[in-house]
């Protein structure tokens, strides 16, 4: 699987009622670990004071990543998505 750098920006529409923000979000909760334990999400991390995530993913492809991992996610509807493919560097003390 290739791996892929993902910053995901949620907006909730204007008048949106709190029961279904809590509904999705706990289902994106569920969706997540699924993810996890599939190995298509591999880490996840939210920057400190803002309201975006940024988080490595893993898919056969691009196209597999937005339609059949994260065009899974409840609250993708409102998400922005800005999608980088990641390679191996020869630098990477992990690969050591």
């Amino acid at each position: 699987m290739r791996e892929f750098l993902v910053e995901i920006t949620t907006t909730v529409p204007e008048g949106t009622g709190q029961v279904e923000v809590d509904r999705r979000r706990a289902a994106e909760a569920v969706r997540a670990r699924e993810l996890a334990a599939g190995g298509n999400l591999v880490r996840l991390w939210r920057p400190v004071g803002e309201l975006r995530s940024i988080g490595v993913w893993r898919a056969a492809d691009e196209e597999e990543l937005t339609e059949k991992v994260l065009g899974t996610l409840p609250l993708r509807p409102w998400m922005t998505l800005t999608v980088t493919p990641l390679e191996s560097h020869p630098n990477d003390p992990g690969r050591m």
